[in-house]
């Protein structure tokens, strides 16, 4: 079976490696000479998605890459404790959540993609024409392209386009420690700020990784161009946020954040799209989800008689998932732009129910197993 591959980022790569593995000749064609991204933003992976790359057969590669996240501590603006929990996992999973680079994860999987046997051409940009001569014979093409994709257009001429999520995010590092609060100033924390959200985490190098999400109604001009003066303005108000924005001395990434409504046609015949091509759920599980799509997908193809039927039953595997997991990211979205009232009334009631209720809600998002890939 002769398999394209459009994008070449974590779905793609984690695509190329699952279906090589069961004896498909695959390409991936990637638009840009370096597909890991914007270098300096950082990627979570949880359990789930830990375990779709241990069926890839990447999982210590990728925790030797990162770093684990034991706990998440959520904080209101005034340094107040809103919540302490497992990362990224049940209590008593022996798995723990890993941080890492996001182009640490892709040059990861590219070379298991290549050791795997598939060939990757980069700056090679696809048209996204049913009769594009680069995926002219293949028996499938996997559109695994990103929220932008060119491959959805195939599919479904009338699929929605991404729109503005009323949030850009800007990250990077400090030049060194940080005094922050707690008694154990580790793990993933997250600050539910006067506008946004800010999520550090201390790294093994000392140093503290951030993401500052800032709600704006309107995007600005060039969100590359924000930088460090007006982060400080907009976390004024937060004691910690300023802190490391303070002890930072420059912006490693930039991107707007969108969302995409509900993609309705997900695969035809011989095309069929994964990862945020065809669900970006957000919610720290975009990555996680990409590669539990790819292990997916190859099993559904070692199992089915036809191209067709495997698209079809991935499909109805794939849809039911992603599809609450996207409520669960609009609804984690909403809070990070809720007005005062809104935060006050949460920094309230958040302390007593976010520890109790935590594993019970997500559960079913951790506990997944993908499967392992067929010999």
């Amino acid at each position: 079976m002769r398999v394209v591959v459009v994008g070449g980022g974590v779905a793609g790569s984690a695509s190329a490696i699952a279906l090589a593995r069961i004896g498909a000749q695959v390409t991936v064609y990637e638009a840009y000479e370096n597909p890991a991204g914007p270098v300096g933003s950082f990627v979570s992976l949880s359990v789930n998605g830990l375990r779709a790359l241990d069926a890839l057969g990447c999982l210590e590669a990728v925790q030797r890459a990162g770093f684990q996240v034991d706990r998440q501590r959520m904080w209101s603006g005034r340094d107040r404790p809103l919540g302490d929990v497992p990362r990224g996992r049940r209590a008593r999973d022996p798995l723990h959540s890993v941080t890492l680079m996001r182009a640490d994860l892709v040059e990861a999987l590219r070379e298991e993609a290549t050791r795997s046997g598939a060939r990757i051409v980069v700056g090679r940009r696809l048209s996204g024409d049913s009769h594009d001569p680069l995926t002219s014979g293949a028996d499938l093409v996997v559109g695994a392209d990103g929220i932008w994709s060119v491959t959805r257009r195939s599919v479904d001429p009338a699929a929605p386009r991404p729109r503005y999520a009323g949030l850009y995010s800007i990250s990077g590092a400090t030049d060194g420690p940080v005094r922050l609060p707690g008694d154990r100033p580790q793990g993933f924390n997250m600050v539910f700020a006067r506008r946004g959200a800010f999520i550090y985490l201390p790294a093994p190098d000392g140093t503290v990784w951030w993401s500052a999400q800032v709600a704006a109604a309107d995007p600005p001009p060039d969100v590359a161009a924000v930088g460090l003066a007006e982060l400080t303005e907009s976390f004024r108000t937060e004691k910690t946020p300023l802190a490391v924005l303070r002890a930072s001395s420059a912006v490693a990434a930039a991107t707007l954040l969108h969302v995409l409504p509900p993609v309705t046609r997900r695969h035809d015949d011989r095309v069929v799209l994964i990862g945020d091509a065809a669900h970006p759920v957000g919610a720290g599980q975009g990555a996680s989800m990409a590669i539990e799509d790819a292990v997916a997908l190859a099993r559904e193809l070692a199992a089915a008689e036809t191209v067709p039927a495997a698209l079809s039953a991935f499909d109805r595997l794939r849809r039911d998932r992603t599809g609450k997991l996207a409520k669960t990211a609009a609804a984690n979205r909403d809070a990070k732009i809720a007005g005062p009232l809104t935060a006050r009334f949460r920094e309230i009631m958040m302390p007593f129910f976010f520890n109790r209720f935590y594993e019970q809600a997500t559960g079913w998002l951790y506990d997944h197993d993908p499967g392992k890939l067929p010999a």
